[in-house]
């Protein structure tokens, strides 16, 4: 009786670690290493680039020249149907809406998927990402532009980083790669990241044109992003990839 006790429960830890936690994938060593190798590249260049432009805004020199020439340029192509759809997709990545979409996306992945680590690992980057701009927005106190050049109401809080480019950028891109990770065809990888990179570039420029953002400020919010993208990549790798035998490889 004891014995069988034992074994069920064990099933059930079993069955609960198999939904939950393991999704293995079995590669050549060189695949894991080029991972690794990506991860790495990611975050050293999110990370420079990020203290960089914050230099550069402390300091009110370098890249922050850019900022009211981009912003002027973007104004001066202002036009009601252009507002439109810039108000559009600033909403959608929004404080409101991209947390519905996540929540259902986290949720719906969960429950349709055979293993619940890629919408976890979502989950918990985007949780990383709020985190991070939350913590550094007040910190760094960065003034937005004028009111007079908000399109679509007023915000008085801190604009380095954008929270709303951080957040279309780290749900864009890394639900794009926990998808096409797992596919063998590179070329629809590829393909699928351009578009959320460009995806996430119409938002950081939706924000600069709507008088929210500095070109700074969501450049920095790119670079957080690379350094949030490049750790779910090196998690995901440890935790799901697992090294092809030698016996196995191609010759």
């Amino acid at each position: 009786m004891t014995s069988a006790l034992s074994d069920r429960r064990a099933g059930t830890r079993r069955r609960w670690h198999e939904k939950f936690l393991v999704e293995e994938r079995v590669v050549p060593a060189s695949a894991r290493r080029n991972l690794y190798i990506s991860s790495a590249v990611l975050v050293l260049v999110g990370l420079v680039c990020f203290l960089v432009v914050l230099d550069s805004v402390r300091e009110s020199d370098g890249l922050s020249a850019i900022d009211r020439p981009i912003q002027s340029w973007l104004e001066g192509m202002r036009s009601p149907t252009l507002t439109v759809v810039m108000a559009v997709v600033a909403t959608v990545f929004g404080p409101i809406v991209l947390p519905i979409i996540v929540l259902v996306t986290v949720v719906w992945w969960g429950f349709a998927a055979r293993h619940a680590w890629r919408p976890l690992l979502l989950a918990c980057s985007m949780i990383v990402g709020v985190a991070t701009v939350q913590i550094l927005a007040p910190v760094i106190g960065r003034h937005r532009p004028p009111v007079s050049a908000m399109l679509i109401g007023v915000d008085h809080t801190s604009s380095f980083p954008s929270g709303h480019v951080m957040g279309a950028a780290d749900f864009l891109v890394i639900t794009t790669y926990l998808v096409f990770s797992r596919r063998r065809n590179p070329v629809h990888t590829v393909i699928a990241l351009v578009v959320a990179f460009v995806l996430a570039l119409a938002t950081a420029a939706c924000r600069v044109y709507l008088g929210y953002h500095w070109p700074t400020d969501v450049l920095a919010s790119m670079s957080l992003s690379l350094i949030v993208i490049g750790g779910v990549i090196a998690v995901d790798t440890w935790r799901t990839v697992r090294v092809r035998p030698a016996t196995q490889e191609s010759p």
